[in-house]
């Protein structure tokens, strides 16, 4: 069995400016730096295919969809928030990024791969049920857990997020569903402000102080998930895999290292290990110095790989 890495060349043409954070080099410097470690040779490359509109309404209404199809520019930029843009490539590039977790539950639960890594964007955990926001359009974690519940009747789906911020979005869409467990780690208090207390029970947040550092970090985030988890016995691990929280990157203030996204893989592919058959699925959130991500991604690809072998 092997580790399915799914990328699309269309992910780089969405572009909301030259100084925007969320940009297209982050999928070529993770890749780079995959080809230059040598870790490429041990994934099952994939190119997805879009997700259609009946697989984006298991999440999202079709009003909703509409209205970011005429929103759609046929030229320039045309802003949903004062950070997110749509232009003419970039609800193609979300639907690739969306399929691409749609086709991984797809081949994990099939068992054509152990696990899978995303490595596409837009990113998608601040997309609310009908609310683009925080660079997102599309809810690409949301998406797989229902594909997985729906047509591929699990009972039992948990969702991981490790971004720097908050999944709001995820929230928004999953909370009060007793199929899905979310257990999420951010830096409080901070973008995006909202969905922190007074959530349902299948909700389970831990804020991490700004400063925090990795010994810290890792004793919260054992405490507050893995009781939890265990209690759940989850069928599929879905991770928004955000890697912002590192020390150098430019948009937080935790003090995470390379190693601290390392420990926190090896702990998840424990659980899968013992409750899932192994069956995990990561997509790329957040994480915006180029150099940190294409590291941080290596050792959480790495990780992977290694439970899959």
């Amino acid at each position: 069995m092997t580790t399915a890495f799914f990328s699309h060349d269309d992910c780089a043409k969405h572009n909301m400016g030259a100084e925007h954070p969320e940009c297209p080099e982050r999928l070529s410097r993770i890749i780079s730096y995959l080809e230059d470690t040598g870790l490429d040779q041990e994934l099952d490359w994939v190119r997805p295919d879009e997700a259609t509109r009946d697989q984006l309404q298991l999440v999202h209404p079709e009003k909703y969809l509409h209205q970011l199809d005429l929103m759609q520019p046929t030229k320039g930029r045309v802003f949903t928030d004062p950070d997110t843009a749509l232009m003419p490539d970039t609800l193609r590039a979300a639907r690739l990024a969306a399929g691409a977790n749609i086709e991984a539950v797809d081949m994990v639960l099939s068992s054509q791969v152990t696990n899978a890594f995303v490595c596409a964007r837009p990113p998608g955990h601040h997309a609310e049920r009908a609310k683009s926001m925080g660079f997102c359009f599309y809810n690409n974690v949301a998406l797989a857990a229902m594909r997985a519940l729906t047509f591929h009747q699990l009972k039992r789906v948990a969702i991981i997020d490790f971004d720097v911020h908050q999944g709001n979005g995820t929230v928004d869409i999953v909370q009060g569903d007793e199929r899905i467990l979310m257990c999420s780690s951010f830096q409080h208090p901070f973008y995006p402000h909202s969905h922190v207390y007074r959530l349902p029970e299948n909700i389970v947040n831990v804020p991490v102080p700004a400063g925090c550092q990795g010994p810290e970090y890792r004793k919260l985030v054992e405490a507050g998930w893995m009781k939890r988890l265990e209690e759940f016995q989850p069928q599929l691990i879905l991770i928004s895999a955000g890697f912002d929280g590192h020390r150098m990157d430019p948009m937080a203030e935790m003090n995470l290292e390379t190693e601290d996204y390392r420990w926190l893989t090896e702990m998840l592919t424990g659980v899968a290990r013992e409750y899932a058959n192994d069956r995990i699925i990561s997509t790329l959130e957040g994480g915006y110095h180029l150099n940190a991500l294409a590291e941080s991604v290596a050792a959480h690809v790495g990780e992977l790989v290694k439970a899959g072998r």
